[in-house]
């Protein structure tokens, strides 16, 4: 059984449409410069507001990934 050893990052993304979208777009903008991303986890949830309705949704996360250990 081989082991393995992982790295997290945290960052934030947002989105005008939806916490997911938040996520979804932090994940996809790591994963074009960070190999072997397994996994995330949110640590932080916030918002701007305006006129009293959300403008943008902002989610921190932290975001893991598997080193390569040849």
């Amino acid at each position: 059984m081989s082991s393995h050893v992982y790295k997290k990052v945290e960052v934030a993304g947002s989105s005008t449409k939806s916490i997911e979208e938040a996520i979804e777009s932090a994940i996809a903008e790591c994963s074009k410069t960070i190999k072997n991303v397994e996994w995330f986890e949110v640590m932080e949830t916030r918002g701007h507001v305006t006129d009293g309705k959300v403008a943008h949704y902002q989610v921190v996360i932290k975001v893991g990934f598997r080193l390569d250990t040849n």
